[in-house]
């Protein structure tokens, strides 16, 4: 299992383990990881060209002593010092030794009117400050690689307006960017994204995943993360978990030789409506694909799951009359009514609500069950509970996740870009490595909420059922895609696949 800490856990760590070591081994640790990784990324290292983007403190040490390995090893070096007078002094020095050059800016209120006027020959000073912006930016513009050493780890807010033009023009620039243990300008702990920030293409991280590198919006800027091993002693709980192949084959259901429908679970789907018939469909479809040994539909779309499903049981007196089930999906396609959602929620079973369900159901009623509640919100549904803009739980996800968990009392399954799954009860937050932008299309949702309730009828509490769910689901979009746009269908038949693909792990 991936896992991911805190900073203030991860700083801890440092203290201890620097107090065992000699003094500056940690970070020689984490620059030789790092120009590494550089290396494998230029493939040739002698003749390069290289920029360091250098703020202060530890961050840019780490940046400085990594560019002074790359330049012992035939690397034409550059660094782009932001805050030359709180430099890394022990790693400058290093980087001069081995023949690398640097460039200082000083720093500027209000960076581009400073350049303005220095065009103008308003003072030396000015002119002298343009001259070194356009230095700076000329290296990056002809780098074959740059390395953000700007802000580290307990970096908060959008970078300053020097660094933040840097950034630009490497962003814009055709060279390699790697981020040291993240990218500048983003939020370690929460993923969020509240300014400019570096755009990486390739983020090599000490010790272990930062939260931020998990999670959206932090982790389009991460570009692919690299984790380099420092000997880190990590105690306690980490703030994300992401499962792998072996962890979700440990909770994958698997029948014994005295299984039956009855024994490996059932599920029951209160689903779909005259308006809305394919939403049914869709979700007995995952819910076929989930492990459960029968699926139970209660609606109106009866004929149409049957048609496609003739091994559903289907009944039309509602949830309370449909007979026995492990599980009950509520929601999808539902439209108004509210009646459903009332009776699934009055039951004694695990409950997974989702779509319109969402709106339906009853906060009080949710909270008051003692059976595990597993909501599936994508973020417009998620902000609309929480009675804040959409935007705001885009640009916060691992927060609003734990937030809708903690009012509703229930384990949330947080769709989006990074899928989410978090418990009422606080802990490690579970997120989701597998999938594919292919899988927005209309009705991917009831798919994967079909698939997680089967397996909460299989016997899987909230946490695990959704989460493997989610892994399962983003393998099947992944595999069904196949890097061409599918629909809602295709992603269910590729169910098993992804399953035995888990399944044919070799540890």
């Amino acid at each position: 299992m991936r896992t991911a800490y805190s900073v203030e856990t991860v700083r801890a760590a440092e203290r201890e383990l620097m107090a065992r070591l000699p003094e500056g081994a940690l970070m020689q640790r984490a620059a030789a990881g790092l120009a590494a990784a550089c290396a494998d990324l230029l493939g040739r290292v002698y003749g390069r060209r290289v920029v360091l983007l250098v703020g202060s403190g530890d961050n840019g040490g780490d940046a400085l002593y990594a560019g002074a390995r790359l330049a012992r090893r035939g690397a034409g070096v550059t660094a782009v010092l932001l805050a030359p007078e709180r430099a890394h002094a022990a790693g400058l020095a290093a980087l001069r030794r081995a023949g690398g050059r640097t460039v200082e800016i000083t720093a500027t209120a209000e960076t581009d009117k400073t350049a303005d006027t220095a065009k103008n020959g308003d003072t030396a000073e000015t002119a002298e400050t343009a001259e070194t912006f356009e230095t700076a930016e000329h290296a990056i513009r002809n780098a074959d690689l740059l390395l953000d050493g700007i802000v580290g780890i307990g970096g908060k807010g959008g970078l300053r307006p020097d660094a933040a033009r840097l950034a630009a023009v490497a962003d814009s620039a055709r060279c390699a960017v790697v981020a040291v243990d993240l990218p500048s300008g983003v939020d370690a702990d929460t993923g969020e994204v509240r300014g400019a920030a570096v755009r990486a293409d390739l983020t090599v991280t000490f010790g272990t995943h930062k939260p931020g590198l998990l999670v959206d919006p932090a982790r389009e800027y991460a570009g692919s993360v690299r984790l380099v091993d420092i000997g880190l002693d990590l105690p306690g709980e980490p703030v994300l978990e992401a499962l792998q192949h072996a962890d979700v084959r440990r909770l994958l259901p698997v029948p014994s030789g005295e299984s039956d429908k009855y024994r490996r679970g059932v599920v029951g789907i209160a689903a779909g409506s005259a308006r809305y018939p394919g939403a049914a469909v869709l979700a007995v479809a995952g819910a076929l694909r989930g492990g459960a040994g029968a699926v139970r539909y209660v609606g109106p779309a009866g004929d149409a799951v049957l048609a496609r499903f003739p091994e559903t049981l289907v009944s039309d007196r509602g949830p309370q009359q449909a007979g026995r089930v492990q599980a009950w999906v509520v929601g999808p396609g539902a439209g108004d009514d509210a009646s459903a959602v009332a009776e699934v929620l009055a039951s004694d079973v695990p409950v997974l609500v989702d779509a319109d369900g969402l709106r339906l159901a009853d906060r009080d009623a949710v909270r008051a069950r003692t059976a595990p509640t597993l909501m599936t919100p994508h973020a417009g549904e998620a902000a609309a509970l929480l009675g804040v803009p959409r935007e705001e739980v885009e640009g916060a996800r691992l927060a609003s996740a734990r937030e809708l968990a903690a009012r509703y009392d229930a384990t949330v399954l947080l769709k989006g870009s990074t899928t989410l799954v978090a418990d009422p009860g606080g802990g490690a937050v579970r997120v989701n490595p597998t999938g594919t932008a292919w899988l927005a299309t209309a009705g991917s949702g009831d798919v994967l909420s079909g698939l997680a309730g089967s397996l909460l009828a299989s016997g899987l509490g909230a946490l695990d059922a959704g989460s493997t769910a989610a892994y399962l689901h983003g393998l099947a979009g992944r595999f069904a895609a196949d890097g061409a746009p599918v629909g809602a269908h295709d992603v269910a038949d590729a169910v098993p696949e992804a399953w035995r693909d888990v399944r044919d792990l070799d540890d």
